[in-house]
């Protein structure tokens, strides 16, 4: 093993930027070898599913069921009129429907009436309402004169031939009707609020004992929610359990994705994000064909479920997080961690580089007590540039999440039949999700960003004009704008990472994501609003959609640009940015080869290198650049640590196991996977790079 003084003369004092970090480990091990696809496919997607059934599933639980006030038990039983003859006679006619009342009842004694036993009705089954009823009740009136209307003081009855087709919901089951229809309503809403709450939870939870053991407790509440939800016979313990569930949305799949994200190299993040996404939606649609098959609601709760009991077989396979365990100066673990992923995937880790892995992570102890304080979410709004980027990026962001969830609850409310409208609501998001990540390497982030809102909002405000009996172009005009809004949904992701500097990074995106987190929150009200109006929340969320677009028009544009590392140049970066650009559709393209200058100071680019996006190669020139200049300055003091330094990487590069045609074929296997420049797709990271869950569906 090394000796320490020798680590120093490599990772030290001005070569600071050749400390070793969890990246550099990957083309050693491999970025994406079989043990990551493995635990792509295996754990990390089937770990989606969960959320696009529990995240919806209400929404097949809430149908609204024809009711009335319960009839009498004396008129039951004293005569063999139909129900619909009791009705008429015991119901008021409501004055705006001019049907019998669903929510009232004549207040009147029937067993206390004596001329009411004179009545002989012997009508037979199926004997429409004759004269005879008015003058009955006209008698009524005369003995007892003018009768009130009472709200049922009986319960109510349920349309019986409608819950044949329906079974049992949460509404026949708890009397939710007749001023309690707003309960499921709130209880969604209540369900949102524990989505935001349990990832600020959860965040403090992985933080504290890992994310491996903080996937199962979030599984564990998950579970108890659930089963709960099945067992409960009362609405607000129904909701308690729910908001349970909730507390577990979005953590139980991005706890394990996350995990997954920091085991590939940084080429293929983009590529699992999108797929992430894919089964996210997946799990949505094989919600309504569960629902249409099984459609009462204590079933559907235990099909959506207990199978997910299955996950807790991941307790032997999913591996703890090496960045958390290296900030736990659990160094070993993490070592034996990546070394097991270079086992499987056929693979040697390199011991100079778990020296210097040990090493390193012991002075860090002693850096960390020097380190000169952190940026802080104040830092975003001290400049004037960056403080209008950051509040554009947050209501982009606001409006994303707000009208992306509100179309995927509303879905079920438009058309004629509720399973197919969510099943083909949540099936365009697909193609959505592949256009957007096709035309962002090539049109850039801003403009698919801002037409994708726009149009998905033009479409949803277009609603307001359509004929009231139109299902069939309501229908088409909600698809488009879902479509729109789900490719834009996967762009504001990146685009924030981008525009944020690396400093404040994190908790830029986290910052924008728990104001989105808001949205989502209050969309279940705005929907609500659909009972009076069925367009009325297309309106709202279109209006919001157009603004979020137009907002994202005065961001400056990302692609084929070297992206700010300090606030200083987040405050410069787009600072010169004119009402013209706004016009631009396409970003500039930059040159692929480097300038003579710099090929003469030795900063051209590898063969590898220049077959990556340009944008990327932008930014590595420009790290090289800082890199030469770290090396002049420091060349006077530091020329022997120097040679010695680049003598032991050339050493240690001789030595990996990806190299000659492997590297050549590795890069082209990059290129066919991921077009998007995937290390700006980042997530936020906490003070150690461990990368943090948000409150982002």
């Amino acid at each position: 093993m090394k000796r320490e003084s020798e680590i120093d003369e490599t990772d030290g004092g001005a070569a600071d930027w050749k400390r070793i970090d969890l990246d550099d480990f990957y083309p050693y091990v491999g970025e994406y070898g079989r043990y990551q696809k493995l635990l792509t496919w295996l754990i990390v997607l089937p770990a989606c599913i969960p959320c696009g059934l529990q995240g919806f599933n209400q929404l097949f639980m809430a149908d609204d069921v024809a009711h009335w006030c319960r009839v009498p038990e004396f008129l039951r039983t004293s005569t063999n009129l139909t129900m619909e003859q009791l009705k008429y006679l015991v119901l008021p006619k409501d004055p705006e429907t001019n049907e019998t009342s669903s929510c009232s009842i004549r207040n009147i004694s029937w067993s206390e009436l004596s001329y009411f036993h004179k009545m002989d009705f012997t009508l037979s089954e199926g004997t429409g309402i004759t004269d005879d009823f008015e003058t009955l009740l006209d008698e009524i009136e005369n003995i007892k004169g003018n009768v009130s209307v009472i709200p049922c003081p009986n319960g109510w009855e349920y349309d019986i031939v409608q819950l044949q087709d329906v079974h049992h919901s949460i509404v026949s089951e708890f009397d939710l009707v007749c001023g309690y229809e707003i309960y499921p309503t709130v209880s969604l809403l209540l369900f949102n609020i524990g989505g935001v709450i349990g990832v600020f939870l959860f965040g403090i939870l992985t933080d504290l004992i890992g994310r491996k053991a903080s996937f199962f407790v979030c599984l564990t509440f998950e579970m108890i929610g659930g089963i709960g939800c099945i067992f409960a016979t009362d609405f607000w313990i129904w909701t308690l359990f729910r908001v349970l569930i909730g507390l577990t949305i979005p953590a139980i799949y991005q706890i394990p994705f996350i995990i997954c994200l920091e085991l590939v190299g940084q080429n293929y993040r983009s590529f699992l994000t999108v797929m992430t996404c894919l089964f996210y939606v997946g799990g949505m649609m094989f919600l309504p064909l569960i629902s249409w098959l099984e459609r009462d609601w204590r079933l559907l709760s235990i099909y959506t479920t207990v199978p997910f009991l299955l996950y807790y077989i991941y307790i032997k396979y999913l591996p703890e997080s090496p960045r958390w365990l290296l900030a736990q100066k659990r160094t070993k673990e993490a070592v034996e961690i990546l070394e097991h992923v270079a086992k499987v995937n056929g693979t040697e880790l390199p011991e100079r580089l778990k020296e210097r892995l040990s090493l390193q992570n012991e002075k860090k102890e002693n850096e960390d007590a020097i380190k000169k304080k952190k940026p802080g979410l104040k830092d975003l709004f001290k400049t004037p540039n960056l403080r209008l980027k950051t509040c554009l990026l947050t209501f982009c962001w606001f409006a994303n999440a707000t009208v992306y969830v509100g179309l995927s609850f509303y879905g079920p409310n438009l058309g004629e039949n509720a399973y197919l409208s969510f099943f083909l609501g949540s099936a365009v998001e697909l193609p959505g999700y592949l256009l957007c990540w096709m035309v962002m390497d090539r049109w850039g982030r801003r403009w698919p960003l801002c037409l994708a809102m726009i149009v998905g909002g033009i479409f949803d405000i277009a609603t307001v004009l359509l004929p009231q009996d139109s299902n069939m172009l309501l229908m088409i005009f909600y698809l488009i704008a879902k479509f729109g809004i789900s490719a834009s949904y996967l762009i504001v992701y990146p685009f924030a990472g981008e525009l944020y500097p690396t400093e404040v990074r994190g908790l830029g995106l986290g910052f924008s994501a728990y104001i989105g987190g808001i949205g989502i929150c209050c969309i279940p009200l705005i929907n609500y609003l659909g009972k009076a109006h069925l367009v009325i929340p297309l309106v709202i969320m279109g209006l919001v959609s157009v603004a979020g677009g137009l907002a994202a028009l005065r961001l400056p544009e990302t692609l084929n640009t070297a992206l700010p590392t300090t606030i200083e140049e987040g405050e410069e970066f787009g600072k010169d940015f004119k009402l013209v650009e706004c016009f631009k559709c396409v970003p500039p393209s930059i040159e692929s080869s480097p300038s003579p200058s710099l090929m003469e100071d030795g900063l051209s680019l590898s063969t590898e290198a220049r077959n990556e996006p340009q944008h990327i190669q932008l930014t590595l020139l420009r790290q090289k650049v800082s890199m030469r200049s770290e090396e002049l300055g420091s060349s006077s003091n530091n020329g022997s640590q120097d040679q010695g330094s680049r003598g032991e990487e050339e050493e240690a590069h001789e030595q990996s196991p990806l190299r000659g045609n492997e590297l050549r074929r590795s890069s082209s296997r990059r290129k066919r996977l991921v077009r998007q420049g995937s290390n700006t797709l980042e997530a936020p990271t906490d003070s150690t790079g461990a990368i943090m869950i948000t409150p982002w569906w």
